[in-house]
């Protein structure tokens, strides 16, 4: 069975990408077990805590990725250098257990995947 990465790298509201990515998550769950999920760039405000989408008339999936776990899905990782870019530091709440990565562990741990999906 091949290893499949998802990785999102857009702000969760002002596109589809990161829903789309979500439900291709769950998808894929049901097919494989061999799942991991990376949160780079923008990606990172996908696992924030605290938003409210509804303010900005948007559609509230965020909470989904809190029961990932659910789903057997338990390698994600969150890129470190992202977060302090964007003013956010390690400690930030995230709706789910991101382990934090550097860039270069990023790349080595994405090296593992057959399959790599960005959103």
């Amino acid at each position: 069975m091949k290893k499949i990465a998802f990785v999102f790298t857009h702000a969760p509201h002002g596109s589809s990408g990161g829903r789309e990515g979500l439900d291709a998550v769950l998808a894929t769950s049901a097919l494989t077990e061999d799942i991991g999920l990376f949160f780079i760039s923008d990606g990172v405000f996908q696992l924030l805590s605290q938003q409210k989408p509804e303010t900005i008339l948007s559609r509230n999936y965020i909470a989904t990725f809190g029961v990932l776990a659910l789903y057997d899905i338990n390698n994600c990782f969150i890129c470190s250098e992202s977060l302090s870019a964007r003013g956010l530091d390690d400690d930030v709440d995230l709706v789910l257990d991101a382990a934090h990565l550097n860039r270069q562990q990023m790349q080595q741990s994405l090296s593992a995947y057959d399959v790599i999906l960005t959103f």
